[in-house]
């Protein structure tokens, strides 16, 4: 039997909100996805038993608990308390990496990959790497600061040596087509394109990225700035749309 959709929501918002179906089973899907029922009781265990214990205590249990349900963890890896995980058998993380107090892996989707993070790379405390159907893959030594989102329905692409400063956005998605004005935007569907950050670029405080954009290695956005097109490489742009105003590479 088809799934009847509530033409007024989005996909997501009638799955979430279907009350023909147990809260149990959309928490479930929320959480673990398509994970097998013995995956997704294992899941519950470790959170449990280890994502909120503070201290030494829960930075060991964490270790030695939180690789029995990703995909695949490298050596050396901290889990900060309040970590939270969706969908933790698409996350993928490499070696030495740190994921500071209330972080977010949310790897949702019903037919993604999901997020891939290289070795050494750093996410600070309260950020959030994020998909809605789409894959993240991070780049080896890249850090993250404080408070940031990246957002995913398609692909985001954060190349190695990335400096993202405190609250920033990066968002591969949520181009809303707004056309109609007697249909709701929420009901009009999206479009996106993803982004693109490449090798060694640094991204001041605050800083917006729009679905779409790529921008090039060694490039430098300052910070505030919104970036609605392509930025070159070595180029450092500011500004609310980000401008390009001087080369790091001289004559």
């Amino acid at each position: 039997m088809s799934e009847v959709r509530d033409e007024r929501k989005t996909v997501l918002q009638s799955r979430m909100t279907d009350l023909g179906r147990s809260p149990v089973a959309r928490y479930r899907e929320a959480v673990a996805g398509d994970a097998s029922l013995a995956k997704w009781i294992c899941f519950e265990a470790v959170v449990l038993v280890s994502t909120g214990l503070p201290g030494a205590l829960g930075f060991a249990a964490r270790k030695l608990l939180f690789p029995t349900v990703l995909a695949a963890t490298g050596r050396g890896v901290a889990f900060g308390r309040n970590l939270a995980l969706r969908h933790p058998h698409k996350v993928r993380v490499g070696d030495g990496c740190i994921f500071d107090d209330g972080a977010v892996l949310d790897a949702k989707g019903s037919g993604n990959r999901g997020i891939t993070i290289g070795n050494f790379v750093m996410v600070g405390r309260n950020s959030v790497i994020g998909c809605k159907e789409g894959d993240i893959r991070i780049g080896d030594r890249t850090n993250i600061g404080i408070n940031c989102i990246v957002h995913s329905e398609s692909q985001v692409e954060i190349g190695a040596n990335v400096l993202i400063s405190s609250f920033c956005y990066v968002l591969g998605g949520g181009r809303h087509d707004f056309d109609r004005v007697d249909v709701p935007i929420i009901q009009q569907g999206s479009t996106t394109r993803g982004v693109v950050i490449e090798d060694n670029c640094w991204l001041g405080a605050g800083v917006t990225v729009l679905d779409g954009v790529t921008i090039g290695h060694d490039a430098v956005i300052g910070a505030g700035a919104v970036v609605t097109q392509d930025v070159e490489p070595f180029a450092i742009a500011v500004g609310i749309p980000a401008r390009f105003l001087r080369s790091r590479v001289t004559a």
